[in-house]
C-alpha cells in the first residue's frame, strides 16, 4: 500500500508487476495558472507532474505519454512543462491544425511530441475535416494521428483514416461497447483498423467504452479478449489520469487490474512495454 494519489482512488498498487519500461499512454496535465481555450468543454483543477509522478510511483510504471487535453486548444505551454519536467522518460501528443507554423512543429518535436489528436467528442480546435491536410504534415514530420470519436463517426470515418498513409492511434477501446446496439459493427471495424498494420488502440479510459453510468467494465471482456488473440502487438495502455471526464475518480490500479484478467503476462507485458516504446519511439529518440 502507498500513500493516496490526487484524482485517483485507493491507494494499493496493482496486483502484478509492472514489466521494465511499463508505460502509461495516455495521461493529461492541467495548470489552472494557464487559460483554457474560450470554448473548452472540460475543465479540470490543478494535475500536476509531481501529482502524477506519485502516480507512476504507485502503479510501478517508468513511462508516460502527455496528451494536450482539448480544454487547451493548441497552447501547448501545459504540456511543454509536463515534457520538460519527466525528461526522456515522457513522450508527447499535441493539438495541431493544417495551419501549424513548421517552426511549431519542430519546437514540439523537440520537446518529444510524437503525435497530434484530433478529439472530435469533447470537440475544439480541430475536427476531421483536418484529418487528411494534417495527415500530409504528419507524414512530413514522422508523427502518427491520434483520433478521439464517437462510435457513428468512427464507423463512418474508419476508411478515410485508413487511408491517410499515417498509423492511426484510437483512444480509449474506441468507445466500442458504449453503444450495444453498434457494437458488432464497432467490433469489425476496429479489427478492420488493427488489421490493416497502421492502426492502434488505446486500453485507457474504460469507463468510457461502457455505456454511460454503467459500473460493468466486464461488458469490455469478449471484445478484448479477441483483440488480445489477434492483435496484441497493435495495443497498448493508458490511465486517462487525472480522468478528466469523471467527478468520481476510479481506482487507477483497479484499472490496471483489467489487463491481468485480460490477458497473459507476454502479452501484458507487450502492451505495457515493447508496444509503447515501438509505438512513441522510446528507443530512436533521445
Amino acid at each position: 500500500m502507498t500513500d493516496s494519489v490526487p484524482h485517483s482512488a485507493g491507494t494499493d498498487a496493482p496486483a502484478f508487476v509492472m514489466p521494465d519500461n511499463a508505460c502509461d499512454c495516455h495521461m493529461h496535465i492541467f495548470d489552472p495558472a494557464l487559460p483554457f481555450a474560450q470554448n473548452a468543454l472540460l475543465t479540470h483543477g490543478a494535475a500536476t507532474p509531481a501529482q502524477y509522478e506519485k502516480l507512476r510511483t504507485r502503479l510501478g510504471t517508468r513511462r508516460n505519454v502527455v496528451v494536450q487535453p482539448s480544454s487547451y486548444g493548441t497552447d501547448h505551454r501545459v504540456t511543454l512543462a509536463a515534457l520538460q519536467y519527466f525528461g526522456p522518460s515522457a513522450r508527447g501528443v499535441a493539438v495541431v491544425t493544417p495551419h501549424t507554423p513548421d517552426r511549431e512543429l519542430d519546437q514540439l518535436a523537440a520537446a518529444g511530441v510524437v503525435g497530434a489528436r484530433l478529439n472530435l467528442v469533447q470537440k475544439g480546435a480541430t475536427d476531421i475535416t483536418m484529418a487528411k491536410p494534417l495527415a500530409a504534415r504528419l507524414r512530413h514530420v514522422g508523427w502518427h494521428l491520434q483520433v478521439h470519436m464517437l462510435p457513428n463517426d468512427f464507423l463512418q470515418e474508419v476508411d478515410h483514416l485508413l487511408g491517410l498513409g499515417v498509423d492511426i492511434v484510437v483512444d480509449h477501446f474506441a468507445r466500442a461497447c458504449t453503444e450495444p446496439s453498434l457494437a458488432p459493427l464497432m467490433i469489425r471495424a476496429v479489427n478492420k483498423l488493427l488489421g490493416s498494420g497502421h492502426g492502434w488502440l488505446k486500453l485507457s479510459g474504460a469507463y468510457m467504452a461502457v455505456p454511460h453510468g454503467s459500473p460493468d467494465l466486464h461488458r469490455l471482456d469478449d471484445f478484448v479478449a479477441n483483440l488480445g488473440d489477434r492483435f496484441a502487438s497493435r495495443l497498448v495502455w493508458g490511465t486517462d489520469w487525472p480522468h478528466a471526464t469523471e467527478s468520481v475518480k476510479p481506482d487507477d490500479a483497479a484499472l490496471a487490474n483489467l489487463l491481468a484478467r485480460w490477458f497473459p503476462q507476454p502479452v501484458r507485458d507487450s502492451i505495457l512495454s515493447t508496444n509503447p516504446a515501438l509505438l512513441y519511439r522510446f528507443n530512436d529518440l533521445q
